[in-house]
């Protein structure tokens, strides 16, 4: 049996991507001077022009302008021209955590309700969908193309896109190819499509993946001069598929970028990953999905499903039984397990959240994979 799946990824050059990482640089900031810094910053670009909002708690003093500007000039925007840069006019209407909420989070209980999902499966050795880490790779090397100036005519601003073929539930080759990359006017399409394709698409894919049936789209509209925060508004948290499963998965609506680890958006989701990426790890399974749902000022989660997509080698209430006893999922449990009160939230903001293997929530304690193996 035949069937597609398509995910998507977006360059740190993408607006919605700008918004995002100077949401976490926010958030990195803040914990750098004060680990107990509550934050929920959100962030709009547009033309000429971004803004900061959000709840801020704080011991730290920063100046949040600057590092704005700093996280704008990182990601490339520099030219005034672009009709976005980091001289663009930059605005701040922070305030402090509503006393409702600290109430609950005061006591240690989760800043918010809500469910949470964490999905794994071994397509790829990191335990990630194999149609967003092909879709992600192009966008990376784009970047690096860039950023090392091995191209002198992108501008940040970019997207992919990866159609796999599956048969028999196996991915078995690349139905489809997009890219789409802001550029100078100078370049002629004709030659920064070959160049596409053959520094990017043919440098990044794996060969034994493509086939004479691979379609490729490279800037199918013909034109991308006008990009970024010029072209597109963008706000952070808008890209939730891109920084999770690309579509493989359910998501609860929560973004993560900006938000400090009392929020349960993230980092309840980043646990509920590391529990499926141990269930697949074990060998027992070879997809898995954990939803984790709370309540707000409630350390414990109200529920915990567990989905394994038909190979029920164990039964559901034992592996939820193993969860709640591997691991403290209280949000200061899941602080404390993955060091969350650390500067580390900027790295996850323009490649994704999960299959880097620098992340904490990344690495399986073999220990708990042991013990669910005991379970048989």
């Amino acid at each position: 049996m035949k069937s597609y799946f398509t995910s998507e990824s977006v360059t740190k050059g993408h607006p919605d991507k700008v918004a995002d990482q100077i949401s976490d640089a926010i958030l990195d900031a803040l914990l750098a001077v004060d680990p107990y810094s509550r934050c929920a910053a959100e962030t709009t670009v547009e033309k000429d022009r971004c803004h900061i909002m959000g709840e801020v708690t704080t011991k730290a003093d920063i100046d949040y302008k600057e590092i704005a500007r700093k996280t704008i000039r990182s990601i490339g925007y520099t030219d005034p021209s672009l009709g976005f840069s980091d001289k663009s006019e930059i605005s701040v209407t922070l305030h402090t955590q509503s006393p409702d909420i600290a109430l609950g989070v005061d006591s240690d209980g989760a800043g918010d309700q809500g469910l949470m999902f964490g999905y794994a499966t071994d397509e790829t050795e990191s335990l990630m969908p194999l149609s967003l880490m092909l879709s992600r790779s192009l966008t990376d090397k784009l970047t690096n193309l860039r950023e090392t100036g091995a191209v002198d005519w992108m501008e940040p601003d970019g997207k992919s896109q990866i159609t796999l073929l599956y048969e028999n539930g196996k991915p078995c080759a690349i139905d489809t190819v997009v890219v789409s990359i802001q550029h100078k006017e100078e370049i002629e399409l004709e030659e920064l499509r070959k160049e596409v394709m053959e520094r990017v698409i043919k440098e990044t894919l794996p060969s034994s993946l493509l086939t004479p049936n691979t379609k490729y789209f490279i800037n199918p509209t013909g034109r991308f001069v006008l990009g970024g925060p010029a072209a597109d508004t963008g706000l952070t948290g808008r890209k939730i598929i891109v920084d999770t499963y690309g579509g493989h998965a359910h998501h609860g609506g929560g973004a993560f970028s900006g938000k400090d680890a009392t929020k349960v958006d993230r980092s309840a989701s980043y646990v509920a990953r590391n529990i499926a990426a141990t269930i697949v790890k074990s060998g027992l399974y070879k997809k898995a999905e954990v939803q984790l749902s709370y309540a707000i000022g409630v350390k414990d989660p109200v529920s915990i499903h567990v989905d394994t997509f038909g190979e029920e080698r164990i039964p559901e209430e034992r592996i939820v039984d193993w969860i709640r006893r591997e691991w403290d999922l209280s949000p200061k449990g899941i602080i404390n397990a993955f060091s969350l009160r650390s500067p580390i939230f900027l790295s996850t903001a323009s490649s994704g959240h999960f299959g880097n293997p620098t992340f904490p929530w990344e690495k399986i304690d073999e220990r708990k994979m042991e013990n669910l193996l005991s379970l048989i």
